[in-house]
C-alpha cells in the first residue's frame, strides 16, 4: 500500500492481533527442533517481529539473547512490554529498524529468524542480504508463501499474482536455498489451522471494529474489502498455497 493514509489505516487493522501473519507457537516450536542447540551465548535476530510472538517463544524456549527488529515502533513498544512482563527483559530487546537497512554493521548472529516476512525485502535478496549477518556456521530459518500444487486455478492464481510478489513452488524455493550458498536442514508446510487461530479469526473480528470506526471512509473500506478478500481467498484455496518454514545453514563462503 504506497500512500501513507492507506498504509496507517492497514497498520491501524492489524495492531491488537496475536501475530501479523500465519504461524503459532508449534510451528516455531518445530523450526527451532531443526537447530543445534542454543547456549546461553547464542544470538538470535528476529527480523520483521511484530509484535513478537514467536520472538517470546523464543526466549522461552531457549536461553539465548534476542535482538527483534520491526519499522512499527507501536509493534516494537508492545514486544519489549511482553518481554519486560514476562521475565525476558534481560535477554529479549525490540528495536525499530527497516530490515532493507538493518544496522549491524560487523555483528554477527547465530541464528537469523523471520516468520512470514522476508518477502518484503523478497526471498532471494533476503538469502544474500542477510549471510553476512550471519556467522560462519549460522542457521537462518525464514517462513515463506509458496504453491503447494502445480496448477491452481485461474481465480487463486491470478489473486495471488496481483496481491503477493511472485510465489513459487517449494521445490524453487529450495532450489532458490542452494543457489545462495545455504545448507537447506529441513523444511515443513505451515499447518492450515496456524493461519486461523492466532492470526485470521481474530483479524476478521478486527475488520467488523474497523468498519464501524471508519464508517463512510472509502480508504478505509477499501483496506477493510482488501483484507477481506485475502481471507476469503485461504479459505477456498488453502489446499493450493500456504506458508512453508525453511531452516538452513550457512555454507562456505
Amino acid at each position: 500500500m504506497s500512500d501513507g493514509g492507506g498504509m496507517e489505516l492497514f497498520l491501524e487493522l492489524f495492531s491488537g492481533l496475536p501475530r501479523q501473519g500465519p504461524g503459532d507457537a508449534e510451528c516455531t516450536a518445530r523450526a527451532l527442533s531443526l537447530l543445534p542447540p542454543l547456549g546461553p551465548g547464542a544470538r538470535i535476530l528476529d527480523i520483521g517481529s511484530g509484535t513478537g510472538a514467536q520472538t517470546l517463544e523464543l526466549a522461552r524456549l531457549t536461553s539465548a539473547n534476542i535482538v527483534a527488529v520491526d519499522f512499527h515502533p507501536p509493534f516494537i513498544d508492545e514486544l519489549n512490554a511482553s518481554a519486560a512482563r514476562l521475565g525476558f527483559a534481560s535477554r529479549v530487546r525490540g528495536v525499530v529498524q527497516d530490515m532493507h537497512r538493518l544496522e549491524f554493521s560487523g555483528q554477527r548472529f547465530d541464528v537469523l529468524w523471520c516468520e512470514g516476512a522476508i518477502f518484503i525485502i523478497g526471498f532471494d535478496a533476503g538469502l544474500e542480504a542477510w549471510r553476512e549477518l550471519l556467522r560462519a556456521d549460522g542457521h537462518l530459518a525464514v517462513s515463506e508463501l509458496c504453491w503447494l500444487k502445480a496448477d491452481p486455478p485461474r481465480e487463486c492464481c491470478e489473486w495471488l499474482v496481483a496481491e503477493y510478489p511472485p510465489v513459487r513452488s517449494l521445490t524453487a524455493n529450495r532450489e532458490a536455498i542452494a543457489r545462495a550458498g545455504y545448507v537447506l536442514v529441513g523444511d515443513f508446510v505451515v499447518p492450515t489451522s496456524a493461519w486461523w487461530r492466532d492470526y485470521y479469526d481474530p483479524l476478521q473480528r478486527n475488520i467488523d471494529r474497523f468498519r464501524d470506526v471508519h464508517r463512510g471512509d472509502p480508504i478505509a473500506n477499501a483496506v477493510a474489502k482488501n483484507v477481506e478478500c485475502e481471507i476469503s481467498m485461504f479459505r477456498r484455496y488453502s489446499d493450493q498455497y500456504g506458508y512453508a518454514f525453511f531452516v538452513m545453514r550457512k555454507g562456505g563462503d
